[in-house]
């Protein structure tokens, strides 16, 4: 979970994390999962609130601003082109930088309506999660012939 939840793994890396390590299948895919899904809330927490506090600091305003323009950068074509649908295609695409912190900062950046940035972030999660957990039992699966 812990992997699930950091900007560095995302769902991305605790799945396979898990499944290497043993854990249940079915309980690795839930709680990865579920754990991905809770970074949106603590997000949107940051950029309402702390976001705003620390953005009058020099670095910090520089560090924000970088990351605000790779996210925009990122999903900006599909975003600004598909909205809603967009925003999914780009956080299920299962790369770097293109998880829910990215997808959440986008749609706050597009200034999409919070319901519909969490639901694209969490359909989008869901089918990355699948292609994941599909990936790696498969690799598993591979090695263990």
């Amino acid at each position: 979970m812990l992997w699930s939840i950091s900007p560095f793994g995302e769902a991305k890396g605790g799945i396979p994390y898990a499944l290497l390590n043993g854990v249940n299948i079915y309980w690795a895919f839930f709680f990865c999962f579920l754990a991905n899904v809770m970074v949106f809330p603590i997000m949107t927490f940051f950029l309402d609130v702390i976001n705003r506090y620390f953005f009058k600091w020099y670095h910090y305003k520089k560090a924000a601003i970088f990351v605000a323009r790779r996210a925009k950068a990122g999903a900006g074509k599909n975003v600004k082109k598909y909205g809603f649908w967009g925003l999914i295609i780009f956080v299920l695409i299962p790369l770097p930088g293109t998880g829910v912190y990215a997808g959440t900062i986008a749609g706050y950046l597009f200034g999409m309506e919070r319901k519909k940035t969490f639901l694209a972030n969490t359909i989008g999660i869901f089918i990355s999660c699948v292609i994941v957990w599909a990936t790696t039992l498969a690799a598993m699966e591979g090695f263990n012939k």
